[in-house]
């Protein structure tokens, strides 16, 4: 699975920290070449020089905020002016928050939406049509276990989530003809700087099933290259999510709030 990629252009957002980082090293160890897009142009330059010494890969770096509309339009033309094809299309970023939706900031929830959902359509719609043309590509979009229920004090975030789940395994069924494949990877908490960034660190619980980045990567690579439209990481996540099934959205929705509410 690592060289299913070899010697192909992929384009990572979120590039610089957590997933997004451990995708890139999985694949730069695979021998692919990495179009990396995050906010931090410093980390992404030191980042893309250990790939390039260390897996003698080629490496282009492009900082942008995805919570800006033109931002994918931007990665776009990048990687255009540079005369490459995007083989494999990761869409990583992303953010939550934690809190009641009115305790946090009318902006940061709009951006939420504009990162997690919005630029991950906005980029997919941009780099779809040649993957189409040549009969070959693939997506990998980053979901969450949050995307298959109601997550009280992170209500904004679960929502994205649940729609990256459905506008993938929809949009892998789509492309099935035409060659390309998608789908979701859906971890559950994971080590990297999403729970700092989110305000989540008091939840204790979560340390407890907490996965590696790398783990997390290498499962959502090989789901993609088997033609899976969705993976859950972690089977202790896995059989969370079937549990739910059994019982009542709003016993589900109840229990979630328990374990999240404000101490």
């Amino acid at each position: 699975m690592t060289t299913e990629w070899r010697g192909k252009w992929a384009l990572v957002t979120g590039a610089s920290a957590g997933i997004g980082q451990a995708l890139a090293r999985e694949l730069a160890a695979g021998g692919t070449h990495l179009v990396l897009t995050a906010r931090r142009k410093d980390r992404l330059e030191e980042f893309a020089a250990e790939l390039r010494g260390k897996h003698s890969i080629r490496t282009e770096v492009f900082a942008a905020d995805l919570a800006q509309k033109d931002a994918p339009e931007e990665i776009f033309a990048f990687t255009k002016s540079l005369g490459m094809s995007v083989e494999l299309l990761i869409n990583n970023a992303g953010f939550g928050q934690f809190g009641e939706v009115p305790a946090v900031e009318t902006q940061r929830l709009l951006d939420m939406v504009q990162v997690n959902c919005s630029a991950v359509v906005h980029l997919t719609r941009l780099y779809l049509p040649e993957m189409v043309e040549r009969r070959s590509g693939d997506v990998l979009i980053l979901s969450s276990v949050a995307a298959y229920q109601a997550v009280p004090y992170i209500s904004v975030y679960a929502a994205t989530k649940a729609f990256d789940l459905l506008f993938a395994e929809g949009l892998a069924e789509e492309m099935r003809p035409h060659g390309v494949r998608v789908c979701a990877l859906c971890p559950g908490s994971t080590e990297s700087e999403f729970h700092t960034v989110a305000g989540q660190d008091h939840l204790k619980f979560a340390e407890k099933r907490r996965e590696t980045a790398e783990k997390v990567a290498h499962v959502g690579l090989a789901a993609l290259a088997a033609g899976k439209p969705a993976v859950i990481s972690g089977g202790g996540n896995a059989l969370s999510v079937i549990g739910q099934r059994l019982v009542p959205r709003s016993l589900v929705t109840r229990i979630a709030a328990g374990m999240f509410r404000p101490k």
